[in-house]
């Protein structure tokens, strides 16, 4: 529905003689339910990244009034969030979007703190995997072991040994 509607809008431009991309980035607004469905958010998302200052939709009345601008920052809060951004970290890369120097600042505070972002998840892959060994170990050593029948103790099935004391590797 929100893809046809968006087609239509295009096609309406095209019939009035203008260029379907360029009438849609400068003159075409969305109402909270286009832009939700346009995304696949809620109505009530787009109401707490208003609250948040994320997005400054045009207020109509009670209605609100979304434009370019605000789908190009709705691509970046989602993107953002998606990779794992704080909201507020979302709101300090875009608010350098107008200190007037080309975005430059903007894309090399973004670069940065992706690159922050990609280790910090680099650290907790390796953890994760760290902690998946240990598992895979333990679930070996259990599946491994038998009761002894005479001593009610527990023994390695490969080695026969009892079963002493578990001591996980560093």
């Amino acid at each position: 529905m929100c893809i046809r509607d968006r087609y239509q809008r295009r096609v309406r431009a095209s019939i009035n003689g203008k260029d379907a991309m360029q009438t849609e980035d400068l003159t075409v607004t969305y109402s909270i339910k286009e832009l939700a469905c346009d995304f696949g958010v809620t109505s009530r998302t787009l109401r707490h990244y208003e609250d948040q200052g994320l997005l400054t939709p045009e207020r109509q009345g009670q209605n609100r009034i979304y434009h370019a601008h605000d789908r190009v920052r709705l691509a970046w809060i989602l993107r953002g969030k998606r990779v794992g951004f704080s909201l507020q970290e979302i709101g300090e890369m875009l608010d350098l979007y107008d200190l007037g120097d080309g975005r430059e600042t903007q894309r090399s505070v973004t670069v940065d703190k992706c690159r922050e972002r990609i280790r910090a998840l680099e650290e907790q892959r390796d953890d994760i995997n760290a902690t998946i060994d240990e598992l895979h170990d333990f679930c070996s050593l259990i599946a491994n072991l038998v009761r002894c029948k005479k001593t009610g103790r527990w023994l390695r099935r490969d080695t026969g040994e009892p079963l002493s004391h578990y001591a996980p590797k560093k």
